[in-house]
């Protein structure tokens, strides 16, 4: 089974290519232009590289939040678009759920943090056991210190990934000392190699969705959404 994979949640652009049990391709781009104007250069490179044809990709799967409102709705488009073209099947990861893979058989937990901006990440927290990736708590949107708060309470060493660790970076380690570890630069960004396994592990249980069913999970409202919501006293996820 042949699974092509992009991640455009964040900052970086990320491609990968993965064929049964071989990541034949992975590319990462995390350096200006947008996501519009890279990610299907990327995702042309990378099946070039294979000598690929869309058509031979089995199934398509991207990471569908949470992250970049702008960034989920190109990477969800672009999959979608690729398997209505080629009739194939598409599955969408969580993007936590991916960047929690980046670290394969940690001990302690696994923290991926998003900025969320006003001080709120997107967060969860994970844990490997006997070979697995176990979600330990969903991913959510929290205010940083609430999200200290429940780390606090943690007995494990917690190691911390994600572009949220770079904004909360001192926050977090001088709330939490020595029991937090953050990630190495190389785990720290998207990697669709991961999107593409866990996406696969989903396809061979049969959990693919048709490109009429993959929408963006953005888990919260857009900025203009809430100041909407609080222009007009309209309550939602963050005017509780």
């Amino acid at each position: 089974m042949k699974v092509l994979a992009i991640d455009t949640s964040s900052m970086s652009a990320t491609c990968a290519i993965i064929d049964d049990d071989r990541l034949l391709v992975e590319y990462i781009l995390n350096h200006k232009l947008t996501h519009s104007q890279k990610i299907m250069p990327i995702i042309k490179e990378a099946l070039d590289s294979c000598s690929l044809k869309p058509e031979d990709i089995d199934v398509f799967a991207v990471a569908k939040g949470p992250g970049s409102f702008t960034g989920l709705r190109i990477g969800v488009a672009t999959v979608n678009g690729l398997a209505q073209a080629t009739n194939k099947k598409v599955v969408g990861v969580s993007t936590l759920d991916a960047l929690a893979f980046n670290l394969p058989y940690c001990e302690g937990i696994i923290v991926p943090i998003m900025d969320a901006r006003r001080e709120r990440v997107f967060t969860g927290i994970y844990k490997w056991t006997n070979g697995n990736l176990h979600i330990i708590k969903e991913q959510t949107a929290l205010e940083v210190k609430e999200l200290i708060e429940i780390l606090r309470e943690r007995p494990e060493k917690i190691i911390l990934v994600g572009d949220g660790t770079l904004v909360y970076k001192e926050v977090l380690s001088e709330a939490l000392g020595e029991k937090v570890i953050f990630a190495p630069r190389s785990a720290n960004m998207a990697r669709a190699s991961s999107v593409a396994e866990l996406a696969m592990s989903k396809a061979v249980e049969g959990k693919t969705e048709s490109y009429f069913e993959l929408i963006p999970d953005y888990l919260r409202e857009s900025q203009a959404q809430r100041e909407y919501n609080e222009k007009h006293n309209i309550k939602g996820d963050n005017n509780e």
